[in-house]
């Protein structure tokens, strides 16, 4: 079972979609957060614990996940989609761009 963390700001728009999109999947298990103060989810060590694969939207998601999560990356892979904050909640547009960035790396069609 592979155990996918989406993280994007606020926890409203990607990584929400995303988590509903994954979730369809067999074999996965998905779980969505913000990193932001105020985000409705917030990113949590535990959730990092948990994950197998770690995927943020953005270059700064990245960067700011390292600095406050660094201590718990041990052997986590981190992805980087490089989705811009532009799309609405399951908008078909950002659902295929999704797919298109995430289904290679998990080796799935």
């Amino acid at each position: 079972m592979k155990k996918l963390l989406f993280i994007c700001s606020q926890h409203k728009l990607r990584s929400p979609t995303a988590e509903a999109v994954f979730s369809e999947y067999e074999g996965l298990e998905t779980d969505p957060a913000g990193l932001d103060r105020y985000a409705q989810v917030p990113v949590s060590t535990e959730a990092i614990q948990w994950a197998n694969i770690i995927f943020v939207m953005e270059k700064p998601h990245k960067k700011k996940l390292s600095k406050n999560f660094q201590p718990f990356f041990k052997d986590k892979k981190i992805i980087c989609l490089a989705i811009p904050d532009e799309y609405e909640y399951m908008e078909p547009a950002l659902i295929e761009f999704l797919k298109q960035k995430v289904l290679p790396l998990l080796k799935i069609k």
